[in-house]
């Protein structure tokens, strides 16, 4: 499952990943679909080159493939016009009933042509539509999906450059549909993947966009999956953005230690206690990492240690300092050349935090505790035996 899981979460970044204004590199993991199906193995999970839609065509008489897809991300229904609560009509004429009720569904064609004469050939809306209204549809051979989630047409909105429309009211008051609002994809397609028919949408036109679908036996085994793939996303995400990694296991914190602690034995002043307190603080994290392992702490900590105080003190042993913990088999090793690796960003971000926290506890110098006041009962048979009543 690890290795599935980094697999996904590196093709998935370099897929989304691009350049910003200031040339600093972006990963918006946002972007990236993860779509959780039951049934099948783990190792059954797939990896999709484009947006995966968990919806179906509204009907079935319309076109499954279409390439050059104009794309139109709609957040209102195309359902048969009702009046508002409260509203009367008073028909004197029976005849005009119909013509009232034709009127209505005449509301709902009028605002499918508008979309359909600005050169959309894909509609997706957040609401319903009509089965009525399906014809039309069919009869300009376009493909309409219905009831998709509001964040899926966002993110495809964002992807296909098209505009979310919440409304086809325009500032004079009227009903338009722009051209420019329309977003672009080489192709959109419905295919049946694992057991479950999706819509994909590949080649948009704005921002690369990448679908994983994970695959398990049961709820909460398809749930771990999925925190585990966005732990892996974050990782993978932080190393593009910080262009930066430093070893695993405890190498880090261990060379920071043996730092601190020769460089506290320069200082002359109450400060170098301080210091040294810190430097000891860092071999938690090595500390913990060995007990979690079942492994004993004391002794790999002390080997670990001293290869990084040769490191820092012996120019021939410079090459240790990638030395860090290998709990699998319970000693030390070279894990840059073993490939356990961190973000540098996450690193310094949390030394700092933890560091930021500490000074904030340290600061709190008065503390103010309000007791409640006693609710004993004086006649209780504990206070008469103590006055002695009894």
């Amino acid at each position: 499952s690890s290795g599935i899981n980094a697999e996904y979460g590196v093709q998935s970044c370099e897929l989304i990943r691009f350049t910003n204004t200031r040339g600093e590199p972006k990963c918006p993991i946002k972007t990236i679909n993860v779509l959780k199906a039951h049934g099948k193995s783990t190792r059954e999970s797939m990896f999709i080159k484009g947006y995966a839609l968990n919806c179906t065509v509204a009907s079935q008489l319309m076109p499954k493939s279409i390439k050059n897809a104009k794309i139109a991300c709609i957040d209102f229904s195309l359902q048969k016009a009702k009046m508002k609560l409260g509203v009367q009509v008073l028909v004197d004429d029976p005849e005009k009933l119909d013509a009232i009720r034709q009127r209505e569904s005449d509301i709902t064609k009028e605002k499918i042509q508008l979309i359909l004469n600005s050169g959309a050939n894909v509609i997706l809306t957040t609401g319903g539509i009509d089965d009525m209204c399906l014809k039309y549809f069919v009869d300009a051979g376009a493909m309409a999906v219905r009831r998709c989630k509001k964040e899926d047409v966002k993110r495809i909105s964002r992807a296909t450059g098209a505009t979310f429309v919440a409304s086809l009211s325009n500032l004079e008051g009227e009903e338009s549909f722009d051209a420019a609002f329309l977003g672009s994809a080489e192709e959109i397609s419905q295919a049946r993947i694992c057991d479950d028919e999706l819509i994909i949408i590949k080649g948009t036109k704005a921002k690369p966009a990448a679908s994983i679908i994970l695959r398990g036996a049961n709820d909460i085994y398809v749930d771990e999956m999925d925190r585990s793939v966005h732990d892996s996303l974050c990782a993978v995400k932080r190393v593009i953005e910080s262009k930066a990694v430093v070893p695993g296991g405890g190498c880090v914190e261990a060379a920071l230690s043996i730092y601190l602690e020769n460089f506290a034995t320069s200082l002359g002043s109450r400060e170098q206690l301080a210091i040294a307190e810190f430097a000891q603080a860092m071999l938690v994290i090595p500390k913990t990492l060995v007990v979690n392992a079942a492994k004993d702490s004391t002794e790999l900590v002390a080997k670990l240690r001293a290869f990084h105080n040769a490191s820092q003190t012996i120019e021939a042993k410079k090459g240790f300092k990638w030395i860090g913990l290998d709990l699998e088999n319970g000693k030390c090793r070279d894990n840059k050349e073993a490939g356990v690796l961190e973000p540098a960003m996450s690193k310094i971000k949390s030394l700092k935090f933890a560091t930021e926290a500490a000074i904030t506890i340290l600061r709190i110098d008065d503390m103010i505790k309000i007791y409640q006041p006693s609710k004993e009962d004086p006649n209780s048979y504990a206070n008469a035996v103590r006055e002695g009543r009894l």
